[in-house]
């Protein structure tokens, strides 16, 4: 019995190995960004979920589709700033839960940034510590 299941628990390691191994070879086919505010900085993003940060980097498959929520107190244009041509239709996030999205066609490395507009007037009281953060994405395509 202890070797029949010990058999079966050495079974299922190696699967959820080989699994994992996989799945962290393939590129994902979409990412999610947020923009916030925050006191220390004035606004950050997050991937996906993860810490929010001034810089972030990620890596999709080519026709991967990237989706951009503004939460921060002021307005956002995503900026390509260098990488494969692309046209982004819409770049403005002119109000608090505007969103975008843009596929991601031609593999390369792509640079983003935003350029940031003045806090929305209800919000012109919000204080916030230290320079401004510039936020920039490193998008590789493959």
């Amino acid at each position: 019995m202890f070797l029949k299941r010990t058999s079966m628990v050495l079974t299922l390691a190696v699967t959820l190995i080989l699994v994992s191994a996989a799945s962290a070879g393939s590129s994902p086919g979409h990412a999610s960004l947020l923009i916030r505010h925050q006191v220390h900085g004035c606004h950050a993003w997050s991937v996906n979920g993860s810490a929010f940060a001034a810089s972030q980097s990620i890596t999709l498959r080519r026709g991967s589709t990237l989706s951009l929520t503004n939460n921060d107190v002021m307005p956002h244009k995503l900026v390509l700033t260098s990488g494969p041509a692309l046209t982004i239709a819409h770049p403005m996030l002119n109000h608090m839960g505007t969103s975008l999205k843009v596929t991601l066609t031609r593999p390369g490395t792509y640079h983003f940034t935003t350029k940031p507009g003045e806090d929305y007037p209800a919000m012109s009281g919000m204080k916030t510590t230290g320079e401004d953060n510039v936020l920039k994405l490193t998008v590789v395509v493959s």
